[in-house]
């Protein structure tokens, strides 16, 4: 996976998208129930504490490791595996004969029945899948793994080994929504939330987006 960070730039030139694709679920649209006093000369700024809930939402964001931009976000209020199969074909969609590089976690949904078809299907590849639980690609988790991390296609996956989700880019930015956006925010609905989260996407896009400088090659941090 750092191998593929690495060359991210070369595969850029190449017409190839490398992207770390990841869910973020349970933001909440909390509404703070009093507006925040700003700062002034010798008071610092003093924020409600009391809030009232109006739902959440799941953000399922691709950060282009080439480029530093977020593109074709997803934002709902369900984290399923059709959702983030919808999502994955979404993508796709914007470049649609491009060979794609998903990096992602072990999350079952990441391994899931649709999402072999999905790619099957996008590759053009004429092979009996098999059935789910029986046989064939389809047959366990192991295995349709294995065939989305397959070289040979031109929509493959990456996984992070277990525990190791800070490996995946789209966590870093994460908590650049959550430092630049989510934590002093208040919100009177989760279309507002919905709106919010979609604004800030255009503006880092805009003024912020750059690559991450990665550094750590995928040894061993200690002796």
């Amino acid at each position: 996976m750092c191998d593929h960070y690495a060359t991210a730039q070369e595969l850029h030139q190449q017409g190839s998208h490398l992207v770390s694709t990841d869910e973020k679920t349970g933001i909440q649209a909390l509404e703070r129930k009093h507006p925040t006093r700003p700062m002034i000369p010798g008071k610092v700024e003093l924020r409600e504490f009391e809030y009232i809930r109006h739902g959440t939402q799941t953000l399922i964001a691709n950060f282009e490791v080439a480029t530093g931009q977020l593109i074709t976000p997803s934002i709902g209020p369900t984290r399923t595996e059709a959702d983030f199969v919808a999502h994955i074909g979404q993508t796709i969609a914007t470049d649609p004969d491009a060979p794609w590089i998903f990096v992602v976690d072990q999350l079952n949904t990441h391994k899931s029945e649709s999402l072999v078809c999905l790619v099957a299907d996008l590759c053009a590849l004429d092979e009996d899948l098999g059935v789910k639980g029986k046989s064939g690609v389809l047959q366990s988790m192991a295995t349709r793994a294995a065939f989305l991390q397959d070289l040979t296609h031109r929509i493959r996956f990456v996984y992070t080994p277990k525990h190791t989700s800070w490996l995946n880019q789209i966590e870093i930015w994460f908590s650049i929504l959550v430092r630049r956006l989510l934590k002093r925010a208040s919100f009177t609905s989760t279309e507002e939330l919905r709106e919010r989260i979609l604004a800030f996407i255009d503006y880092f896009n805009q003024t912020m987006a750059k690559p991450f400088k990665w550094t750590y090659a995928g040894r061993p941090l200690v002796v």
